[in-house]
């Protein structure tokens, strides 16, 4: 299955502003691509990339004041299946975990654990612990947050969410990463590409999206507790401790959002063989 995905967004700066991106395919997805994944800014600015922290790909450059332009259009391969589903992966004790996955045990900004940890063994404790303890805490978020792109906060907190519940999809994602990290499950955010495939098509204007992986059996598996059912095409951009780690754009001055366009559709076959 082939995917078409982009973006196109645009700014008005107000000064020259250092910015820093996050909107590239995450690079284990870069085997994947079928066509170049080009960022283009308008006007033409210098720019340079790299990997942050995480091991995402960071695009840096100076903004001049003044209108600035955004967008990106790939071509990329995919399955076509499902997330992932596997009821027998156990959880580890926190003494074998890698070190590179003990990060994902700490509280972090978004996800407050000495909040919730209490709720979250009430709620979790008697559950076996890996695949059925993760199923449970996306079936509780899933049930306690009621969707709305109107209820968008960008400084709620996951203990904030739970408390007021609503939110949007990273509003569900922090919660549910701060749950099972109380329960000792390593859990990291992700954003990226999730289009309407095999499921009815969301009216609402596209966006990226949020969800969350887990560490269980040696590895790490997708979960949503948005959406609580496997889903089709996701692109993996960015991964982190919470969204702080991820945003799509980062703006060390006066900068205002003008425009903010999303594209994340499958290719049809016969449309892609024409083209080719």
């Amino acid at each position: 299955m082939k995917i078409r995905a982009g973006y196109d967004i645009a700014f008005e700066c107000y000064q020259d502003v250092p910015m820093v991106l996050l909107l590239s395919v995450h690079p284990s997805h870069e085997k994947d691509l079928l066509s170049p994944q080009r960022i283009e800014l308008r006007p033409d600015i210098r720019a340079r990339q790299g990997l942050d922290p995480f091991g995402n790909v960071w695009t840096r450059f100076l903004a001049p004041a003044g209108r600035l332009e955004i967008r990106t259009n790939l071509l990329i391969r995919d399955s076509g299946l499902p997330d992932e589903v596997a009821p027998g992966a156990e959880q580890w004790a926190v003494q074998d975990l890698p070190d590179d996955v003990l990060p994902f045990l700490y509280g972090s900004r978004y996800c407050d654990t000495q909040k919730l940890t209490d709720l979250a063994w009430s709620l979790f404790g008697s559950i076996p612990g890996g695949w059925e303890r993760v199923q449970a805490v996306c079936d509780y978020v899933h049930d306690r947050i009621r969707f709305g792109y109107h209820h968008a906060r960008g400084d709620r907190t996951a203990s904030e969410g739970h408390e007021e519940r609503v939110g949007v999809c990273r509003d569900f994602a922090h919660l549910a990463v701060t749950l099972c990290r109380c329960m000792n499950i390593p859990a990291r955010y992700c954003t990226g590409y999730l289009g309407d495939i095999g499921v009815p098509k969301d009216p609402a204007p596209m966006d990226f999206s949020a969800w969350f992986e887990v560490f269980l059996d040696g590895r790490w598996f997708t979960f949503d507790a948005r959406h609580n059912i496997p889903r089709i095409g996701r692109i993996v951009i960015a991964r982190g401790r919470d969204a702080a780690d991820v945003a799509i754009s980062t703006q060390f001055g006066n900068a205002r959002l003008t425009r903010f366009n999303v594209v994340t559709d499958e290719v049809p076959s016969r449309e892609y063989e024409e083209a080719a």
